[in-house]
Parts: C-alpha cells; structure tokens; sequence
C-alpha cells in the first residue's frame, strides 16, 4: 500500500512540475515599469519615464542622494521617450497630443523643476538633428512646418522659444547630418529611385553632389571622423554585405573599409561624439553580435559579461555622461524585457537602476530558437521559433507572426512580448524572416522587390509546410498574426491559402495597396517612387496590385479574423477598413473588430493593449481550442 502512495505521489510530482502557470496578460503588456533612461551630461542626475494615471511620465534622480522626482504630471498624453538632456542640465521633451493632432515641445530647468512650453504646432511632426556643447540653448530640429510634404532645419532657443529657419528644404532632402559643431555639412537628397549624397565645407558654401545611387545601393552617413573631411557611413556600393567605411566627403571616394562581415549587413555602430570615434560595429546573425574598434570599450564590455548578475544577457550602452565615467546599460534575453544599470568606470561599480517587467520570471518564459530552411526556389529562409514549455514538442499548435515593414525591418533574437504571451498559452511561435527583410545584404533584400504577394508570401507558407513537415506544427490548428505589411501577410494567407489556417488577428492591416500608396503622408511623398520599384506602380502595376490587396478579395475569405485598428493611424483608410469589414460579414465570415478613436498604430494606452490582448487569447482559444 506505501508502495502505491509513493507512486502517486511521484506522478502527482511531476504533473505539477509540468504544469505551466497562466501568466496574467498585464503582466506581459503592463506599462514598463521605468523605461527611457538617460543620464545628464554632467552626470548627477539620470532621468526615465515611468507610469501615471496610464500616461508616460518624467521622473528625474539624482545620483547624489538617490531621491526621486516628478517631473511631470500628465494624465491627457504621454511624454514621447526622444527626450533629451542639454548641455546645461535643461530636459527637452514633447507630447504627441492625439486628440487635437498637437505636437507640444517643453524644456525644463533641473535647478527649479519649472517647465516651460517652447514649441506648440498642429499637424506637425518634429524630431532632434542636434544640440551643441558651444550653445547649449540652442537646438536643431527637423519639422514639417512650411511644407508638409518637405522637413526643414531650424533652430530652437529652449530659453526663449524663438525659433530660427536654417535650412530651407529645396523639395527633395531627406536626411541631415551635422558635424561636430552642429552645423550641417552633409545632407541626402532622394527622388524615391536615386540617392544623393551631398556636401558643403561650411554653412556658406553651396551644397555639391559627392556620390549618386539607386535605390538599391545606400550609403549612410554616421559622422565625421576628425580627419580632413572624411567621415564614418555604413555603406553596400560594390559589395552585397552592407560595411562599415570611410569615405572622403571632398569627393566622395571610400578610402577604406572598417569592418565588413561576410555573413551579414552591419546594421549600426556604436559612435562616441565626446571622442568622436566609432566604437563597435554590430550585426545580427541567429544573435546580435558585436566587433570591437577600441580596446577600452571592448574591455568595458568584457568586464561586464563576466558580472553574475549579467551572464547571459545581451548588453547595451545607451546613454554616457560627458567624462565617460558614468554609464546607462540595458540589459535583455530572449526570456527577460530586461533591465536597466548604471555602470561607473572609475570605481568598477554597478547599480541596477530598474527593471522594464520585474513581475515577469525568466524560468517560466520560453527560448527563442533560430531556425533556417529552404523556400521552394532554394533561397535559404531564416526565423525564430519558440516552443511553449513542457515536454511536447510535435504535434503543436502554431501562431505565424510575419514582421511588418519588409524591406526595413526583420525579426530579432530577444524579448517579445507577444511571442511570449502565446507561449505561455500553449502556442508555438513561428517568426520568418521572409526574402527582403533587413539585414542579410543586398541581394536577399533585391529578392523580395515586386513580391508582396508572390515570393515574399510564398516564404511564409514554405515555412508553415516546413512545420508540418518536421512533425513540429498541428496541421489543423494554425492561426497567423500580424500587423502593419504582417496584417496584410495575415488577410492574403487566409485568402489564397485557406487550407493553412484555421483564423487571423490583423492589427492596424494593410488591406489596399492602391489607398495605401495614394493616401501615404506628404512627408513620404519623396519615397514614393522607390515604392513603385519595390511593391508596384499604381498605374503600371494596377492588376498585380488588385490580385494580391485584400480590399478586393472578400469572397475568398472563410475563417474567422480579429481586427484592431486606432482611427488616428495616419496609415489607415478608416472608411475603407469599416467597408471591409462589412462586406465580410455580409457575406457571413465570423469578424471581430475593434476601432479605438483615440489610439494611432500602436496602442499606447495601457487599458486598449488589456482589452486587445484578452479578445486575442479568446479568440484563439475558441478557434484553436486549445488549453496551455
């Protein structure tokens, strides 16, 4: 009889064990507990965002005794996390106010707490260039104020508001890039098809052409070298893999290649302004991956894996005061949001300032796994997959999540909240980094121009066969997910491959490519061209375009969609989606649908994501029928 008892007891062990805790959905798409951190230049004070009345908030402590202040109190709109620090201990920062389309700009004194309003516009957008060490109240930015097709420079008196031109956009400059001092010697010009790299050795010289492209090739300033006037870009002309080089700005003409990698794009680089050198290069492989340029900072970082309460984190710099003595650290894994540290390099001392989730426990989130196979015509596919936890590894049922923005973004090693969410409900999660996508040289991102619809899509399907395939994948319990260009992924998968998946969840969809191209903002109006290269002309392209837009193939769609869209989305055609739908359920398709007045793209309001992700988990629970 013990004999027995201690059997069930052991069986009832390791059930337990097994048994995987349903992490509360706040839990994974809460506010971040503090988020944005930055350090001021003089390195007394750092300063962060953290939740209030479900806006963003700035919180500023000071490094001296610790103590924490607020510094703002909004509770209509959050504060935007470009803030910024000036040189003399002022904080800049701004709300996106999207009930009135109001863009508000404050600064205020670290000495009073007093703010200040510095810049008000409606139907505006602005963005930093530059702030100087030589004049610390003067700014450069960037704004769509004369013209809203076209950005022009200004400078901004954060003591005063007064607000100076600079630069006046001729029509076609999309990037600036100033040097040292804050001037602006090299600008990018582009009609959409060909890039311009201009220069002008000082504010009173013309600008003149020093490199022309297409499309296909690019050449990215970074800065100034300090030499002569050569400058760092990272650049792909006459080579597939995107490196890090040095160019002369006189003429133009590379003089020597920094780093290259031969298996991947480098995708930035670690640049110091106070020493005014580039420090690391990185890429992306199965995981981010770093090739240092100088000792000390390859030593800094060395120094930091080694400490136990960093093993096996991926480690960033994000923020340094002006000595280099005091540093602001992000910290992450693929099962951890991460969190945040101050590092000072004369004492060797290590500070952990916050965490982004501290409800979330590592042990109880899934790995992300790189994965590769090859699409129908050969080209090798790469992508993540993460499993849930337990034993079972076939027989799973899957959720797709194509990325959005092909072209310029791809999937990453690292935390994802909604992959992780899924995962904890008994879903596998399927990433793929579809032909295009960022990061893998010139030639994967050629395959993907003119196959929205074709290649691109067809990718994604090889990747879901891959799954059955490798028993990996339930063949009748497939959903796919996306948002954006993966929202349009989702609705053309169910169309035209209606045996694959049994629902979707579309947010924020693309689901016209005629509106999508003609209703595109006026400030994206110079890539238009580029667009017809890479997706297709309107006129030229108009059957292509037609076969592949969603809008016009409702009659091929039978499973059950979710969709989430904010009306304020400068992307969306509000109209036309509400037609969408209706036409769907004319027709009887099972449409859940859910348009927020006052949310744009994403969701920033903490109460939306709860309610999204809660008609999420149903919904896939009742199409699915699946228990973690």
């Amino acid at each position: 009889m013990r004999y027995l008892l201690l059997i069930a007891f052991i069986i009832t062990l390791c059930s337990c064990k097994n048994k995987v805790r349903q992490i509360p959905i706040i839990d994974f798409f809460k506010t971040p507990e503090k988020s944005f951190y930055k350090i001021s230049p003089d390195g007394k004070y750092v300063s962060y965002l953290k939740p209030y009345k479900d806006k963003q908030n700035l919180f500023i402590q000071s490094l001296a005794d610790g103590k924490e202040r607020m510094a703002t109190s909004f509770d209509d709109s959050s504060v935007r996390g470009d803030y910024f620090w000036t040189f003399n201990n002022q904080l800049v920062f701004s709300q996106d106010i999207i009930d009135f389309d109001t863009f508000k700009m404050y600064a205020i004194d670290v000495s009073t707490f007093k703010i200040r309003i510095i810049l008000s516009q409606e139907k505006v957008r602005v963005s930093l260039v530059n702030r100087n060490k030589q004049q610390p109240d003067l700014i450069t930015i960037k704004m769509n104020k004369r013209d809203p097709g076209n950005f022009d420079i200004y400078r901004l008196n954060i003591k005063t508001g007064e607000l100076t031109p600079y630069l006046i956009n001729p029509g076609n400059i999309t990037e600036w890039f100033p040097d040292a001092d804050g001037k602006i010697r090299l600008v990018r010009a582009s009609d959409g098809v060909n890039e311009t790299i201009l220069y002008r050795p000082n504010d009173n010289a013309p600008f003149k052409t020093i490199i022309e492209n297409n499309f296909k090739n690019s050449v990215r300033p970074i800065a100034f070298t300090g030499v002569k006037n050569y400058f760092y870009a990272l650049s792909n002309v006459n080579r597939d893999k995107t490196a890090l080089v040095e160019i002369n700005a006189e003429d133009g003409k590379e003089q020597k290649t920094i780093f290259s990698c031969s298996k991947a794009d480098v995708l930035y680089v670690d640049y110091s302004k106070n020493r005014r050198r580039v420090e690391f290069a990185a890429w992306e492989e199965a995981k981010p991956r770093k090739h240092f340029l100088t000792p000390d900072i390859e030593s800094l970082y060395h120094n930091l894996e080694q400490r136990p309460q960093l093993k096996g984190n991926e480690i960033r710099v994000i923020d340094r005061d002006s000595t280099e003595n005091k540093f602001i650290l992000n910290t992450y894994t693929d099962r951890n949001p991460g969190s945040y540290y101050l590092y000072e390099k004369n004492t060797n001392k290590l500070t952990k300032l916050g965490d982004i989730n501290s409800g979330l426990v590592p042990d109880e989130l899934c790995t992300m796994q790189p994965i590769a196979f090859k699409a129908r015509d050969g080209l090798l596919i790469s992508g993540y997959l993460t499993l849930p936890l337990g034993n079972k590894r076939t027989n799973l049922p899957v959720v797709v999540i194509p990325h959005d923005d092909p072209w310029r973004s791809r999937d990453s090693w690292g935390y994802d909240e909604r992959v992780q969410f899924l995962a904890n409900r008994g879903y596998a999660v399927f990433q793929v980094n579809y032909r295009g996508s960022n990061g893998y040289g010139k030639s994967f991102r050629s395959a993907g121009f003119k196959q929205v619809g074709g290649k691109i899509q067809n990718d994604i399907t090889d990747g879901v066969h891959w799954l059955i395939d490798q028993k990996i994948a339930n063949p009748k319990k497939i959903a796919i997910f996306g948002g954006g260009f993966g929202g349009f992924s989702a609705l053309y998968g169910v169309s035209f491959h209606p045996e694959l998946y049994k629902c979707a969840v579309v947010q924020y969809g693309l689901i016209n490519f005629f509106t999508y191209i003609k209703d595109a903002p006026p400030f994206l109006k110079p890539y238009l061209k580029m667009i017809y290269e890479m997706v297709g002309n309107p006129e030229t392209d108009a059957d292509q375009l037609r076969a592949i837009s969603p809008v016009f193939h409702t009659d091929k769609i039978k499973v059950p969609l979710i969709i989430f869209q904010g009306a304020k989305d400068q992307r969306a055609n509000i109209s036309e989606l509400n037609q969408f739908v209706r036409e769907l359920r004319k027709r009887n398709v099972d449409v859940k649908y859910f348009l927020k007045p006052n949310e744009r793209a994403f969701f920033r309001s903490e109460h939306n994501r709860m309610e999204m992700y809660t008609e999420i988990e149903k919904f896939l629970d009742d199409n699915m029928r699946v228990k973690p």
